[in-house]
Formats: structure tokens, C-alpha cells, sequence
């Protein structure tokens, strides 16, 4: 099923993009001219009449659309799970006095020690997907990882107590 989006040109004004979701409701972005955002949502009957609108900063338009995207991602990998016996997903913190502040990804040696699948890295409000070795943790980073539970077990000790040098 595809979902339907909509542009719209305001003349003086800007953009309007508006989501139509399978209910009938419509929700909408409007982008002005300006740079200011709008989140706006539409009357049931009227997909003209904007019922609320709240003005969005750069920051919580951002804000906004890694937390939509931050959801989707575990969502779908939650759906995975689901789909594959014995797999499951797991969120590791880094704490800031973790060992691995500062270090790379790849010096851990996870995927090799443990056969888990490091898929994201959430990073204040933002989503960093697929890292690769080259990837420097940050104190707060929160791993998101697949794989058994025997494998995610070892990941948590090797963040959380692991010899940096493998």
C-alpha cells in the first residue's frame, strides 16, 4: 500500500505537504517561505480547515522527524523479531564513563565476538543507521543491536565491562 502525499503551492506563502492517512485524516507540513515550519491538522470534512497548527523551530522539526524515524526503526525491527525465531532486538546504553567513549565500533570486535548485529546507534534525538567500524561512540549513545540471546548477552558485558582490546 502506498502512502498518499500531497504538495500544494501557496502563492506568498510557501509549501504545503500534507500526509492522507488510511483513516481519511489528514495531517500536514507547511514550509514557509521564510524557513518557519507549521505541523497542521485538518478538519474531518474540510481537508481545507486547519483545526490546529502548531509552528515548529529547526530543532523540533528535527526533533519531530528522528523521533517518527526512531519509532519506525524499532518498530520494523521489532517486526523482524516477530518473523525470526530466536532473534531478537535490544537498546545498550553507553554511559558516559563507559570504557568506549571515544573509541571506535569497530575495536570492540561485537559482530565477530558475539555474532550480533550492531543496526543503529540513537545519538540525542538523532537516528545513526547502520554504523561502521570507524563509527566513535559518545557517553549517552545507545546501541541498538540484533541478534540470540546468548549473543546480545555478550554484547551487554563487552559495552559494559569488556576489555577494550578484545
Amino acid at each position: 500500500m502506498r502512502v498518499r502525499v500531497e504538495q500544494t503551492a501557496l502563492p506568498g506563502i510557501g509549501i504545503r505537504h500534507d500526509l492522507v492517512a488510511t483513516s481519511g485524516r489528514r495531517v500536514g507540513v507547511v514550509t514557509h517561505r521564510n524557513g518557519q515550519r507549521d505541523l497542521v491538522l485538518y478538519d474531518d470534512d474540510d481537508p481545507d480547515a486547519c483545526i490546529a497548527s502548531i509552528a515548529l523551530t529547526d530543532d523540533e522539526a528535527e526533533a519531530l522527524a528522528d523521533l517518527l524515524g526512531a519509532s519506525l526503526m524499532l518498530g520494523q525491527l521489532a517486526g523482524l523479531r516477530q518473523q525470526a525465531a530466536g532473534l531478537l532486538t535490544e537498546q545498550i546504553a553507553i554511559p558516559a564513563g563507559s570504557q568506549w567513549v571515544g573509541r571506535r565500533l569497530g575495536e570492540t570486535k561485537a559482530r565477530t565476538r558475539t555474532s550480533v548485529s550492531i543496526v543503529a546507534v540513537l545519538r540525542d534525538r538523532e537516528v545513526i543507521a547502520s554504523p561502521g567500524p570507524e563509527f566513535g561512540f559518545e557517553g549517552g549513545d545507545v546501541v541498538v543491536a540484533v541478534g540470540t540471546r546468548r549473543g546480545l548477552d555478550g554484547l551487554t558485558e563487552i559495552l559494559a565491562n569488556g576489555d577494550p582490546d578484545g
